[in-house]
């Protein structure tokens, strides 16, 4: 065997190698992906709060001080948080309780009726309770197939409820782990890496932790904005939801367009419903709120807060986070973006490395493929390159 066979053969086992390691860490994330969603919660508070340790650890306190003080500071502004919000949202959630009634009303006797007069369908007729229990009176079997497969999922909800609870017990304990013990893991993973790449992986890591970085807190700071915005803007026209619907939309603004989108959409809901009609004053207003909150988010928060530390495209994004959460459910979501930014920067170093190749360059001029580098002399034979 040649000796560039014999490369060729031990590039390609290598890369075997690697590609069956991913494979691998790839199946641990989907076969643990359930019990994930605080390690991953805590791995992303301790990344962001590891520069405010090192830098009041350089100031000359020890370690253990500074993650306690950080620690501390991201209670408090949690406390903070709980104390500000949970007394509005639960002055929303009572007004929004005391108006079911009134959306039921709204449901039963303005929206349905407008759905059959221009659809023919008769939707009121399977809402109706005697017809409800007689249609499971002909299909008991099936209603009995139905009950089991309700109170299973009764029993799945409580369990689901009783891990998020430990979930939520477990997240500071995790939160202050990372923080403590954030540059020991950085050294353990940079020392597996091979030592002949260590010099581009280092440089990849350290732009993916400023993008990262950037993009994070950034993105962080353009959803409370919004969400307080929007907040504002709605109770200020009128509408007594106008908090927990700004709320919502400010909380999944990180996805392009969701955010106002939703929120519109649940506002309109809201004003139909608190006007027992349609009140262009409200609607026009609200939508006054929601177009003046995406150009703000556009042209003054976005360029400002996050700039352009991610690079990718609305349609990435979306496309990200829904394949995000299509293959690791809540835990793919938190990590879409995340996975996303690195990524980007995975394929722009590829990019780099494609137009410094000659695949890209192409064949030097005057060199023919198939012939020698040296080309042919007068009489046909091959000259050999000049120096």
């Amino acid at each position: 065997m040649s000796e560039p066979a014999g490369a060729a053969i031990a590039l390609f086992l290598k890369r075997l190698q690697w590609g069956l390691v991913l494979a691998v860490v790839f199946w641990l994330l989907l076969a643990l992906g359930p019990i994930l969603t605080p390690f991953v919660l805590a791995a992303l508070l301790g990344w962001l709060g590891d520069p405010l340790v090192d830098r009041i650890e350089r100031s000359g306190r020890s370690r253990a001080v500074a993650v306690t003080l950080v620690f501390a500071l991201m209670v408090l502004l949690l406390v903070l948080a709980l104390l500000i919000l949970v007394p509005m949202l639960e002055e929303q959630i009572v007004t929004l309780i005391d108006t079911l009634p009134s959306y039921r009303e709204w449901f039963m006797q303005t929206a349905i009726p407008w759905v059959e007069q221009r659809t023919g369908f008769e939707i009121s007729t399977w809402l109706d309770p005697q017809s409800l229990i007689e249609l499971a009176r002909e299909h008991w079997q099936q209603a009995g197939g139905i009950a089991a497969t309700f109170f299973g999922y009764v029993q799945r909800s409580g369990f689901a409820f009783l891990t998020w609870m430990v979930n939520l017990v477990l997240l500071p304990i995790l939160t202050f782990y990372f923080l403590r013990d954030w540059d020991r893991l950085v050294e353990r993973v940079a020392a597996l890496v091979p030592r002949d790449h260590l010099a581009t992986v280092t440089r990849l890591a350290r732009e993916s932790n400023d993008v990262l970085g950037g993009f994070l807190r950034g993105q962080f700071m353009v959803m409370l904005a919004q969400g307080a915005f929007y907040a504002v803007g709605l109770q200020a026209i009128g509408l007594r939801l106008g908090i927990l619907v700004g709320l919502i939309a400010g909380l999944i603004s990180f996805v392009p367009y969701l955010g106002a989108t939703v929120g519109a959409v649940l506002m309109l809901l809201a004003a139909l419903v608190q006007e027992q009609g349609i009140d262009w004053q409200l609607l026009i207003l609200g939508s006054v709120v929601f177009v003046a909150g995406q150009l703000l988010e556009s042209y003054v928060l976005t360029p400002r807060l996050v700039g352009d530390r991610i690079g990718l495209h609305p349609v990435a994004v979306i496309f990200a986070v829904m394949a995000g959460g299509q293959l690791f459910g809540f835990v793919g979501m938190l990590l879409a973006l995340p996975v996303a930014a690195v990524a980007n920067v995975l394929i722009g170093f590829a990019q780099e490395r494609y137009r410094e190749s000659q695949l890209y360059a192409g064949a030097p001029a005057g060199l023919v493929i198939g012939e020698p580098a040296g080309g042919e002399g007068e009489d046909g034979r091959s000259e050999p390159p000049q120096a």
